[in-house]
């Protein structure tokens, strides 16, 4: 011990050098190491699913997991695997041991649910192989709500989620408990009968005056451009003045045989704060990105 620290008094500089070279890359690490508050993890993990309507958990354990099961237990790579069995739904997770390769394990998993499928009942839709990127998870969820208009919120929402995306470090923003909006057609039945139109009439002319056409190619000499017609509905407006049938020189519109009003389709995903209706933003970061900066 005391010939150690007599070499470092002896080469004193060298151990000054030697000190602050160690210093500055440790500051340089500190200044460049992405800060994670979900560190990426190099384990790769797949999620086999299946569905079959009706079926029970008991037989979706028989049926759906256990020719899933023979076929996957022999898998290069795999660590654990587990299942769960519900009704109409059943699904096996895959972990494989840390540093095997994602992709490899994500081609085998997929060529052993494709020998499998022989054995699973007919009714049975595809299985569907995903790969678990832990890295793709949202850093951080943004929530929306208050007492305002909900068409309102929504809009603020779709402002929020440009602006975000807009960041360098953002891979990707997705809006829960928003829905989309749309006009709604109420058909009165009686106004059909007294103008002699029928429910399929009726359809077949908003369906027609509903689509992009394509009206041919203009060659310019130096360059071509394709020529659309665009449909008539853009609007509200459009909707109710939509020419449906020509009666005693009157034309009868749609707004004639209905009423048109703007609402919102049903939701598919739902978002709360305190037990109210909210909009939430889920915000996900490009991979190897500093979560505090973003």
């Amino acid at each position: 011990m005391i010939r150690l620290i007599d070499a470092a008094f002896r080469y004193a500089r060298t151990v000054l050098s030697t000190l602050v070279l160690i210093l500055g890359a440790g500051l340089v690490a500190y200044l460049t190491i992405p800060k994670e508050n979900n560190p990426d993890i190099n384990i790769p993990l797949i999620h086999v699913s299946v569905s079959h309507d009706g079926i029970s958990p008991e037989d979706a354990e028989r049926l759906l997991i256990r020719p899933m099961e023979k076929e996957l237990q022999g898998i290069d790579g795999l660590k654990e695997m587990r299942a769960v069995a519900e009704e109409g739904h059943a699904s096996l997770t895959l972990e494989f041991i840390a540093g095997f390769d994602a992709d490899q394990a994500l081609l085998d998993v997929r060529e052993k649910v494709d020998l499998a499928k022989s054995e699973l009942p007919e009714d049975s839709e595809e299985p569907r192989v995903n790969e678990v990127n832990f890295g793709l998870f949202p850093v951080v969820v943004v929530t929306l709500s208050g007492h305002v208009p909900e068409r309102l919120l929504f809009k603020l929402a779709n402002e929020l989620e440009d602006r975000i995306e807009a960041i360098p470090s953002v891979l990707d923003v997705v809006i829960v408990g928003d829905r989309e909006e749309l006009l709604e057609v109420v058909v009165d039945p009686a106004r059909l009968e007294s103008y002699g139109i029928s429910g399929a009439e009726l359809l077949n002319v908003v369906n027609m005056n509903n689509r992009l056409v394509a009206a041919g190619v203009i060659d310019t000499g130096e360059g071509r451009f394709a020529v659309k017609v665009p449909g008539l509905l853009e609007n509200a407006r459009d909707v109710f003045s939509l020419p449906i049938k020509v009666r005693d020189d009157a034309v009868v519109t749609l707004g004639d045989l209905s009423s048109v009003r703007r609402t919102f389709k049903d939701r598919y995903s739902y978002a709360r704060i305190n037990g109210e209706p909210s909009v939430a933003l889920e915000v996900k970061k490009r991979l190897g990105e500093n979560v505090i900066e973003t």
